[in-house]
């Protein structure tokens, strides 16, 4: 499965369909986009800034995600992650031009889709609206 950065943020912080994505994660290996690595940090010290976390659970929250990043000596991180080569960056350009995505959006929906391509039984976990429905109209299922 495919997990964009509103379902990683939902791994780390209390919200509506945690649970559901914690289930989700347990049945296979989470793919993330490159773009999670400064996304998800930035979710998470946005809800300080809107006070739906303290900065303590904020910088603990971010450290369990570092964590879970970059893995341990013995381990490696929790994530499958899809680096950013030109290939996908031009097809997120060309996607901005089919859908109404915002730049990093349109990188995480090319990054799904070229892992799809070679795993096609892949789904796209999204909780952006937006997101879902580009996804869906590139003939990538949803989750």
């Amino acid at each position: 499965m495919f997990f964009d950065s509103s379902a990683l943020v939902k791994l780390y912080a209390d919200e509506h369909d945690s649970r559901r994505v914690h289930e989700l994660e347990r049945s296979g290996p989470a793919v993330v986009s490159i773009l999670a690595r400064a996304e998800v940090p930035a979710a998470l010290w946005r809800k300080v800034r809107t006070g739906e976390l303290s900065m303590d659970d904020a910088a603990l929250l971010t450290l369990a995600f570092e964590a879970d990043w970059h893995g341990e000596p013995a381990h490696d991180g929790r994530f499958t992650v899809v680096a950013l080569p030109t290939s996908v960056a031009a097809d997120a350009a060309t996607l901005c031009s089919r859908h109404p995505l915002t730049a990093y959006d349109a990188v995480q929906l090319a990054s799904a889709l070229a892992v799809h391509a070679e795993e096609p039984d892949l789904a796209f976990l999204t909780f952006d609206r937006r997101l879902a429905r580009a996804a869906g109209a590139e003939g990538l299922p949803t989750a």
